[in-house]
């Protein structure tokens, strides 16, 4: 028997087997991204700022490896994530701070469990256990210090990282000019309308994001769209044609 470092039952495959739920995980990131106090370092390389939707499907191809691939490579991948921060860091001559390690860890497992709840339904206390594991066994493996040991104590310290790590700035502006200027306007708008439904409360202040009445309604259609196998054609209409190939490759789960 295959051992696997996500669990074939897990409801992490299936949070991350579908594309629809990996937009809305990425929607909510992006928009706590840009406000994080540690943004800076998102900035070093020119990586994200360049080209934030390849920054994602990136992201994707290392969380993927994670959570369906046996237990080897998945330490692998986690353990070239984390060379590729010491490198970065190396060649700043800083260290990126321990919370921000933690933060996006922390937004992982966030986005994980809301992005689910909002296109599928609601999950047990088990499952949201089951979610917060799998990350902090890789945060485990990447020698981060001050994690919580359990789901109960995340919650805590999630609460306290929204309201000391945040903050509106320039880079904030920057990055959203970049979404717009990559997205085009309405696929940005698009995203505006996702992450106001996905974001903490927090989040939502600091970017003013708009209160959107009828984005449940809209929600619930795309849920039918899904059942008429007609979801593949709005997802391709929401992102760049030239990422056809990583927005169809976007579901391990059919």
């Amino acid at each position: 028997m295959s051992d696997y470092f996500v669990p074939k039952g897990s409801i992490v495959r299936q949070i991350w087997g579908k594309g629809d739920t990996i937009l809305f995980i990425f929607a909510g990131a992006a928009a706590e991204f840009a406000l994080n106090k540690a943004v800076d370092w998102l900035y070093y390389t020119g990586r994200l700022p360049a080209d934030p939707l390849g920054r994602l499907f990136s992201t994707v191809s290392y969380a993927r490896k994670i959570v369906f691939s046996e237990t080897g490579p998945a330490l692998d991948a986690i353990d070239k994530i984390t060379a590729i921060h010491k490198s970065v860091e190396h060649n700043r001559g800083a260290q990126i701070p321990d919370w921000a390690y933690r933060d996006v860890l922390f937004m992982l497992i966030d986005y994980s469990i809301r992005s689910f709840e909002i296109l599928e339904r609601k999950l047990t206390l088990s499952e949201k256990e089951q979610t917060f594991d799998v990350f902090y066994r890789m945060g485990k493996r990447m020698n981060l210090i001050g994690l919580p040991d359990n789901y109960d104590n995340w919650l805590t310290m999630r609460a306290g990282h929204l309201q000391e790590n945040l903050i509106y700035s320039h880079f904030t502006k920057d990055l959203f000019l970049q979404y717009k200027r990559h997205l085009g306007n309405f696929r940005y708008l698009l995203l505006i309308q996702a992450q106001s439904l996905v974001a903490p409360k927090k989040v939502k202040e600091l970017l003013s994001l708009p209160v959107i009445p009828w984005i449940t309604p809209v929600i619930s259609a795309y849920k039918i769209s899904r059942v008429v196998r007609l979801n593949n054609l709005l997802r391709d209409a929401i992102l760049p044609s030239k990422y056809k190939i990583q927005i169809k490759d976007l579901d391990v789960l059919k």
